[in-house]
């Protein structure tokens, strides 16, 4: 494992991991989804991040942990990866990990047991995206599969969205408005090859001056 030269600890005021701003957790914004739902999955990692990945929702095994990208292979593929590029310092299997430098969060916080968020049930769930990355300020978006990087590549780049693609463009950098995105294609369909690529590109960005894109104070 790389050494965790990114790591550098939450912010002595933030006391937890699990949704660290205070969103509400009893949200029922939308019909469709708030009576299926077992629970609001909010964002969870280090409010202070360099990096955020965004999924396009919670799966089976989120919602039940309560955490992003947990509770199931899918999740233990994606936490394995972020503990080789040093943002995580807990085993891939934890329902709680101890992610540094990281936050993870969806496009939309609630699951629909049978089908996928419509384009309405992601634009009324865009406010609490938008007030997690204004509050973190990152550095790099990781948008996680497909309909995230589509979603998130036409907010925050000026490249057309049927130009983005996760398969070609994953492990890649994009230049945004404000940010940086690195796309990776979703864990539960990438394979061990793609997954080592990812990781090799994330550890020779961390090799670059990725924190001078918008003169981020150091750490």
């Amino acid at each position: 494992m790389r050494d965790a030269r990114v790591g550098h600890g939450m912010d002595a005021a933030q006391e937890t991991r699990y949704n660290p701003f205070g969103m509400d957790e009893d949200c029922r914004n939308c019909e469709g989804l708030c009576d299926v739902r077992e629970r609001v999955v909010h964002g969870y990692g280090d409010a202070g991040a360099d990096f955020v990945f965004v999924g396009e929702r919670p799966s089976a095994g989120a919602e039940r942990t309560g955490v992003p990208f947990t509770g199931d292979a899918a999740g233990e593929r994606f936490q394995d990866v972020l503990g080789q590029i040093g943002l995580n310092h807990s085993l891939p299997t934890s329902d709680e990990p101890e992610i540094e430098n990281a936050y993870l969060t969806y496009l939309t916080r609630c699951r629909h047991p049978d089908r996928d968020p419509t384009d309405a049930e992601v634009a009324t769930c865009e406010p609490f995206l938008n007030a997690d990355l204004r509050m973190i300020n990152p550095e790099i978006i990781v948008p996680v599969g497909e309909r995230a990087l589509a979603e998130i590549g036409t907010e925050y780049t000026t490249t057309p969205a049927d130009d983005l693609d996760v398969v070609e463009h994953h492990a890649e950098r994009i230049r945004g408005r404000g940010f940086e995105l690195m796309p990776m294609i979703h864990p539960g369909s990438m394979t061990t090859e793609q997954a080592d690529a990812f990781v090799t590109a994330f550890l020779d960005l961390l090799d670059t001056d990725y924190r001078q894109t918008k003169g981020r104070r150091g750490r």
